[in-house]
């Protein structure tokens, strides 16, 4: 029984000291901040603005489905329905995703586009420099045939086509 309650704390002790359960833990309480601050925005600007042309607080309007929709005893006659509070959700969400977007994802979209492109440049220039080098080892070989001049011998030297068949029978004129 011992055995078992010591691995379950360990099992336990692994699982809270895993990177993404304390990363996980770190956005969600950011996240409940930022839902504060939003909705504070919400409540104290925006609803008011649009509150400026009606009743001052958003979440009061209302409609109702079902005459009459007063409060009687303490208890509502009727069946209303508060669309403002659905309205100042909406607009909560709206500010939260463009401030997630505009703050958050494009910025980041952006360095990983610019990680990418260098990445892609590194590459591009790496392969240019392996061409470069075999080109410039091809002319270093054809340069060098060159200065050897014709050899005798059923050995042609270079081809037409600028390669050396790297064969040669016969013997240079100065050995």
């Amino acid at each position: 029984m011992a055995e078992n309650k010591e691995s379950l704390l360990g099992g336990f002790k692994a699982f809270l000291m895993r990177g993404n359960v304390i990363d996980l833990a770190v956005a969600v309480v950011i996240g409940a901040a930022f839902t504060n601050i939003v909705n504070s925005v919400v409540k104290g600007i925006i609803n008011p603005f649009v509150g400026a042309f009606g009743t001052k607080n958003l979440e009061s309007y209302a409609s109702c489905l079902k005459d009459p929709c007063r409060v009687v005893d303490g208890e509502m006659q009727g069946i209303q329905i508060q669309w403002g509070l659905v309205l100042s959700a909406v607009l909560s969400f709206l500010i939260t995703a463009a401030v997630v977007y505009f703050l958050m994802v494009l910025p980041m979209a952006k360095i990983l586009a610019k990680r990418a492109a260098q990445e892609k440049e590194k590459e591009s220039v790496a392969e240019t420099m392996e061409i470069t080098e075999l080109e410039v080892l091809k002319e270093i070989r054809d340069h060098l045939v060159a200065q050897r001049g014709p050899l005798t011998g059923t050995g042609a030297g270079p081809s037409s086509n600028g390669s050396h068949s790297g064969t040669t029978s016969g013997t240079h004129p100065t050995s």
